[in-house]
């Protein structure tokens, strides 16, 4: 064997592609049943439940074009978010129902956030969103480079200097919670800025069919039989890994595609940044509580639902004809009763009665989502010694972006080291976005 992956998650995957098209025989090796790791998808009853649930910020042009994805068909939210806050329900960054069609090119991309200066219910209101309206429109238009420029800070502290704090804890601060699960705003500005365009230009949305459409576009891309789960990587070095299963295989090189806490198990020294935990549940209802594709975020911050959304509205493929699939979201280390707490909230975020509804799947995910604070390197080094590599979130800025830059940095260098392309590009930050 040329190379073996170890890891069938997205970053593996990715590698792996790049590494078959160019000629070399690649293994990958998964220790779960299934392909995917964070991008997992499981089946009940019907429907498709996603582990961790990320929400897309890539336009469909951006998914199209990333390596391998030309497949994945985004399925978006209903434009801006509904925000819960003290039992009342605004919907901001809807655009003006003449222009909803608009939000296509970088011009038309600027009505959401425009739309956020439009008719509300009191002056203070007026105010608030017309301040944070010209705030998205200008980071609609600015450039990656130009954002990646600015003064690194906390979110938090960026956000404060050009929005009232109202609006900072009323309005943005659950937005970011849902696209970076950081409730606190800790994390880097820069990202926080990134993350805010691509809600202002309308590009919030879901893979089709789940998030598993992702990892098996690119397994589908691979050789028969490259993929193999169900074994598990003891040990690794740049010439061999060993397998609980099936003793050792040798090979000219190693990529290592797992989780940061993996990877620092089976190379001791790699560090293990930090991650914010995520918890997703998944209920079906009788009826489903309403017909809007909206993203739902919560404001108030007793929780412990973050955000939750109608999901078989957004993406009708995720649940049976006739059925109602709602995917909700708590951030952190979740309560002893998660459920019981989970289904009380929905009921005063929807408004009616969950009593049957029923539970179809809980997943807790640890490390669901990097936190990238300010000074976060989104380009950290893939390759710690000739023959042996390491790709993956943690190499990255933990987008979905940023995880097959580093998968392509990766097999660069793997394709340098055997004299088979010029030396490796490690990539920029801009690049890396």
């Amino acid at each position: 064997m040329d190379v073996v992956v170890v890891g069938a998650g997205v970053a593996g995957l990715a590698a792996a592609r790049r590494l078959t098209g160019a000629g070399l025989s690649v293994a990958v090796l998964e220790a779960e049943p299934a392909i995917g790791g964070r991008h997992a998808t499981g089946t009940a009853d019907g429907f498709r439940l996603d582990r961790v649930g990320r929400l897309l910020t890539l336009s469909p042009e951006e998914l199209r074009a990333l390596p391998g994805l030309d497949g994945v068909v985004p399925r978006p939210f209903a434009p801006g978010v509904i925000v819960h806050s003290d039992g009342r329900y605004a919907r901001w960054g809807a655009p003006h129902p003449r222009r909803s069609g608009a939000h296509r090119g970088v011009g038309g991309a600027f009505t959401m956030a425009r739309a956020l200066a439009s008719a509300p219910r009191h002056p203070a209101a007026s105010l608030d969103q017309a301040r944070l309206g010209a705030s998205l429109v200008r980071l609609a238009a600015t450039p990656t480079q130009r954002l990646l420029a600015r003064p690194e800070r906390t979110a938090r502290e960026a956000l404060s200097g050009r929005l009232p704090a109202r609006t900072v804890q009323g309005v943005v601060r659950p937005l970011v919670a849902a696209l970076l699960a950081d409730p606190d705003l800790a994390v880097s500005s820069r990202r926080a800025d990134l993350a805010l365009r691509a809600f202002a230009r309308g590009r919030i949305s879901v893979p089709e069919g789940g998030a598993a459409a992702v990892p098996e576009r690119l397994a589908a891309e691979l050789p028969p039989g490259t993929v193999r789960t169900g074994v598990r990587v003891t040990e690794v070095s740049a010439a061999r890994v060993t397998t609980a299963e099936h003793g050792t295989v040798g090979c000219r090189a190693v990529v290592l595609a797992t989780g940061a806490r993996t990877a620092a198990e089976l190379l001791p020294g790699l560090r293990v940044p930090a991650y914010h935990a995520v918890t997703v549940l998944h209920h079906t209802a009788p009826a489903a509580p309403t017909a809007d594709p909206a993203l739902l975020v919560e404001a108030d911050p007793g929780g412990p639902v973050a955000h939750t959304a109608v999901m078989s509205a957004v993406d009708p493929t995720r649940a049976p004809a006739g059925r109602a699939l709602i995917t909700s979201t708590v951030l952190g280390t979740p309560p002893d009763d998660t459920e019981r707490r989970v289904r009380k909230h929905l009921a005063a975020l929807y408004g009616t009665s969950t009593d049957e509804w029923e539970l179809l799947a809980l997943h807790h995910t640890r490390d669901a989502v990097l936190a990238t604070p300010p000074g976060h390197d989104p380009c950290r080094s893939v390759r710690l010694l000739a023959g042996l590599y390491v790709c993956g979130d943690h190499r990255g800025a933990g987008t979905l972006r940023s995880t097959l830059a580093s998968a392509e940095r990766a097999a660069g260098a793997v394709l340098a080291d055997l004299g088979l392309r010029p030396a490796v590009w490690e990539g920029t930050e801009e690049e890396a976005a």
